[in-house]
């Protein structure tokens, strides 16, 4: 009897324990559905997840999380202790164990990228904590969580921020190094056309070059001594992104060169910096064309792809991060000269590219916002610097078109010729200063015109000149009646302390074209006084 009720006792256990198990499949089903329906994020198998990963997110079920929290807490052992050696390997543990809390993974290149930097007193060690921040965002947690906007824009804000802001002593630093390593890659002006149409992936790049003996692609490689695809690869990159030359002359085709030559290196670009040349140039087109060795057009490509991939394409953190981004690049968004020595200094001039995004932006933010009168104020403050940078630099035609959309915005305020209304503003800004920040602002202006004049760009250097005498003028003329207020030096004194300055702290190369430059400007004066002197002879015994 005794045995009959025990088996009576384990059918029913077993009946109710198939139940449940049934039940639970069926709940599970449910939840699997309103997950993919929904766009959720879960703890559950992830797809086309590294080995490593999708072991441990299925074989260790949810002890994983212990184990987690394990490294968690060695990783703050370590740290408290200033250690920072296992910080990289165990943020990328940690990543692998909890491939969807892209919340810790975003802490964790926070902390590496803020915390632990700054702790080195060497730039190049901050750069590398810096660097690796991003790539554990980059090359892992968007792997696994491909639309969380929000990593997205923590990724961007490390851009934007650390790299292109001036917080951090070490920014110039970084912006040279970010340069320098984007410069490898696609060089000083890619054609983002060319690299956008070419080949996305491998798959796609076989049908274009078919693996077979009569291909030339495959008959130069065997040729050339590379045993497969990969070899070849990473040859190309260790080359610098140079074709080996072995290779070119194997295939002996000029135009295939080329061809293979872009492909590759927007492989190369994929491969080490995730950036996709159909993005670059669809967020080129929309904005403006941005310069990609810079970290503002990496924060607008990446807070871009926070839009494209969250399922409702709106994130007010992405969009405001584009807003942002877009104005300092049209502020300091085109590279003209890196120190590619000591990494101590970058020259950078406004983007003028990208103006009318920026305008288009702020007209979007008013109307967004009810027409508030803050965000009419800050769009009219846009366009007013707006008019200053475009005038400095060269943009004259441009710049009337921004003063007359100003003087249509205030009608009757500003009645003023263009180039007086850029004068005064430039003047406002430094009629009552002291007569050394006077000659500071004067002398940067001068400065910026020896610059301008080296790298060739000639309208920009004699706008430059032309605001730094007109603002000589203005302040002279301004303090002349005022007691105790000591005057400025003459303009050509001041001109010439900068061209000395220029002299001595210039790489050989910008020295020398200085030296052509200036002995240019003599010889047409010369010239000048020769031709007026002969006219002046001719009239005479006229």
């Amino acid at each position: 009897m005794n045995n009959f009720k025990k088996f009576v006792t384990y059918f029913w256990l077993v009946i109710i324990s198939v139940g449940v198990l049934l039940g639970i499949g069926l709940v599970q089903n449910n939840l699997d559905d309103s997950i993919e329906k929904n766009h959720l994020r879960f703890t559950g198998q992830i797809k086309n997840a590294p080995p490593v990963v999708a072991f441990t997110t299925v074989a260790m079920g949810s002890f994983r999380g212990i184990l987690a929290d394990l490294l968690w807490l060695r990783a703050h052992r370590l740290q408290d202790k200033g250690n920072y050696f296992e910080m990289v390997q165990l943020a990328s543990w940690i990543t692998k164990l909890q491939p969807r809390f892209s919340g810790a993974t975003a802490y964790l290149a926070w902390n590496m990228a803020y915390n632990i930097s700054v702790t080195c007193s060497s730039f190049a060690d901050r750069w590398r904590w810096v660097n690796e921040g991003i790539k554990l965002i980059r090359d892992e947690a968007l792997l696994y969580n491909p639309e969380d906007a929000s990593l997205y824009k923590e990724l961007g804000w490390i851009f934007q921020h650390k790299l292109g802001n001036i917080l951090d002593d070490g920014n110039l630093y970084y912006k040279n190094m970010l340069a320098i390593e984007m410069s490898k890659v696609i060089g000083a002006k890619p054609d983002w056309k060319a690299l956008a149409a070419a080949p996305a992936d491998y798959a796609a790049f076989l049908k274009k070059y078919p693996r077979n003996e009569k291909d030339p692609f495959w008959k130069a490689l065997k040729k050339a001594g590379f045993e497969d695809y990969d070899s070849f690869f990473r040859k190309f990159k260790e080359a610098a992104g140079k074709l080996p030359v072995k290779f070119v002359e194997a295939l002996n085709n000029p135009e295939m060169v080329k061809s293979l030559q872009t492909y590759f290196t927007g492989q190369w670009l994929r491969d080490k910096y995730k950036l996709d040349p159909k993005i670059v140039l669809e967020i080129n087109n929309r904005y403006g064309k941005l310069d990609w060795r810079l970290p503002e057009a990496q924060a607008i490509y990446w807070a871009t792809m926070g839009l494209k991939k969250t399922p409702s394409h709106r994130d007010l953190s992405c969009e405001r991060m584009i807003t942002q981004a877009l104005f300092n690049a049209f502020k300091a968004g085109k590279l003209l000269a890196l120190d590619a020595k000591k990494l101590e200094s970058v020259v950078c001039i406004p983007n003028l590219n990208v103006v009318d995004s920026v305008l288009k932006a702020y007209e979007d933010a008013y109307i967004e916002n009810n027409k508030q009168s803050s965000f009419r104020s800050a769009k009219i403050n846009f366009m007013k610097d707006a008019i200053v940078i475009l005038y400095n630099y060269g943009s004259f035609t441009k710049a009337r078109e921004y003063y007359k959309m100003l003087q249509k915005e205030e009608p009757g305020k500003y009645r003023a010729q263009m180039e007086s209304f850029v004068m005064k503003q430039w003047a406002e800004d430094v009629r009552d200063a002291s007569s050394k920040k006077a000659t500071d602002v004067i002398s940067g202006l001068i400065y910026r015109s020896i610059n301008f004049m080296v790298l060739g760009e000639e309208d920009a250097a004699l706008a430059n000149e032309n605001i730094a005498r007109y603002i000589y003028s203005n302040y002279q003329r301004f303090n002349a009646d005022i007691k105790d207020r000591v005057g400025l030096a003459p303009f050509n004194k001041i001109k010439a302390g900068v061209i000395d300055a220029c002299m001595t702290s210039f790489p050989p190369l910008m020295k020398e074209i200085l030296k052509q430059k200036i002995a240019e400007q003599k010889q047409g004066k010369k010239k000048s006084v020769e031709n007026a002197s002969g006219d002046g002879k001719s009239k005479s015994e006229n």
